[in-house]
């Protein structure tokens, strides 16, 4: 497993740990208001029938995940998931934020994977488990062959923000592991990048 210790572990998000994401996703309401983690899947501009609500996000998400096409770190501790880092290629997770300023300004040829959003369990938060879950993405990725890969943070500037509410977490962590700083995105986020070397 990547990045193991303190009783932690970090294993990626698949059919055999679906059970375990979901306990937490139900834990906190399905998160984000019943989004499932689903939303940076969604086509944008997509607006299919029946689908955004509780249930129907759940069962998109469960068929994404089951055919392989989802992607995250989950975080446990003690044998429960306590937190996910999602990621995956940009055709996995197409509707990031600020999409339109993003791509008029985008130079650079399009990420490898991107990192979307942090979840962590209400009783686990400002205890570094998003630090965990940014090490788990890069392990698998680097597990996979490598790539580049992209990131949204909060550039909150010198500012303390509110955890519940971090959901790509902060530029100084990317900066911690090695994400280079690229431009911003809307208001508070910027984009960041890093090579992760395969093996």
């Amino acid at each position: 497993m990547p990045h193991e210790g303190d009783g932690y572990s970090v294993r990626a998000l698949d059919a055999d740990s679906w059970d375990d994401f979901a306990r937490l996703a139900e834990k906190h309401n399905g998160v984000w208001s019943g989004c499932w983690c689903t939303w940076f899947h969604r086509i944008p501009g997509e607006k299919p029938e029946g689908e955004r609500t509780y249930e129907g996000n759940r069962a998109h998400k469960e068929t994404l995940v089951r055919e392989g096409r989802a992607h995250a770190a989950l975080v446990f501790h003690n044998h429960a998931a306590v937190a996910w880092c999602t990621y995956g290629p940009p055709l996995e997770v197409p509707n990031i934020y600020h999409r339109k300023q993003y791509l008029a300004q985008q130079t650079a040829p399009l990420p490898d994977y991107r990192i979307v959003c942090f979840f962590v369990d209400r009783s686990y938060r400002r205890q570094g488990v998003a630090e965990r879950a940014l090490q788990g993405v890069l392990d698998l990725v680097a597990d996979a062959g490598g790539g580049v890969v992209e990131a949204y943070p909060h550039d909150l500037q010198g500012e303390k923000g509110n955890a519940t509410f971090l959901y790509s977490v902060t530029r100084s962590l990317f900066e911690k592991h090695g994400f280079t700083y690229d431009r911003p995105k809307g208001t508070k986020n910027c984009v960041m990048r890093k090579v992760v070397a395969g093996r």
